[in-house]
């Protein structure tokens, strides 16, 4: 979020979290408050929930390469099993 558009979302989540807080309603406000402070921290730092996602995903899928050869598991054959499948059709 670049130049006024920021400025703008602070300032909505600053009234509805005021209003949240004229109402009584404070899980309401909290989380106005927790989102926030991430819009807050994301612009400032770079880091998204997004990279974040993408990190954990891409480091899962780095581990699971050759999951089968690094611990010596021999029963999976994917040659066996396109093999049945093209007899069975």
């Amino acid at each position: 979020m670049d130049g006024m558009l920021y400025y703008g979302v602070l300032v909505l989540l600053i009234g509805l979290a005021y209003m949240f807080f004229q109402h009584n309603s404070t899980g309401l406000l909290l989380i106005t408050v927790i989102i926030g402070i991430y819009i807050v921290y994301s612009h400032t730092t770079g880091n998204t929930a997004t990279e974040f996602k993408n990190e954990v995903v891409n480091s899962i899928n780095e581990e699971a390469q050759g999951f089968d050869d690094k611990k010596g598991i021999k029963r999976f054959d994917p040659g066996k099993m396109k093999k049945e499948l093209e007899e069975g059709q």
